[in-house]
């Protein structure tokens, strides 16, 4: 695959729940076969694999235009432009995400350092990681790979 100097990881298994809901009428694919059918390859790669872009080169990084980031895998609302800022890292970087979004996090071990992950709690795609580096008001900086998100302009 032609991306990321990080490399990928094979993608741990987390299953479904009764209480994950998809939203905008958006199904969830149920196996890896109908996640390659939605997705392109980049996508799958960042959103199923756990990779990541390269730096500058994901649609969002640069985006100016108000909206909110849409999962790409079950279109729930993830984070708002209102939140976000230039970090000058090369993905798009919020300091907060939608009140109620299903962001999770964990712990990821890969690439020999540790670093906290972010996935969408209701289908499980990969989005970036968390760092304890960002803006006021919240110190954070959601690192998001824009693979994994679709700008819902306002």
């Amino acid at each position: 695959m032609p991306i990321s100097g990080s490399g990928s990881r094979p993608r741990k298994e987390r299953r479904m729940t009764e209480t994950n809901t998809a939203t905008e009428n958006t199904s969830i694919p149920t196996s890896e076969r109908e996640w390659r059918k939605k997705l392109t390859p980049m996508q799958y790669y960042v959103a199923r694999e756990a990779g990541t872009e390269r730096p500058f080169s994901g649609e969002y990084w640069n985006e100016k235009d108000p909206g909110t980031y849409m999962c790409i895998g079950c279109g729930a609302p993830l984070f708002h432009s209102d939140e976000k800022f230039d970090s000058s890292s090369g993905w798009p970087s919020f300091y907060d995400k939608v009140e109620g979004a299903p962001v999770e996090e964990h712990t990821d071990h890969s690439l020999g350092m540790v670093r906290t992950e972010v996935t969408c709690g209701n289908c499980q795609c990969h989005l970036g990681h968390v760092f304890p580096d960002g803006p006021r008001p919240t110190g954070l900086r959601y690192c998001i790979n824009s693979a994994s998100v679709d700008l819902k302009r306002d």
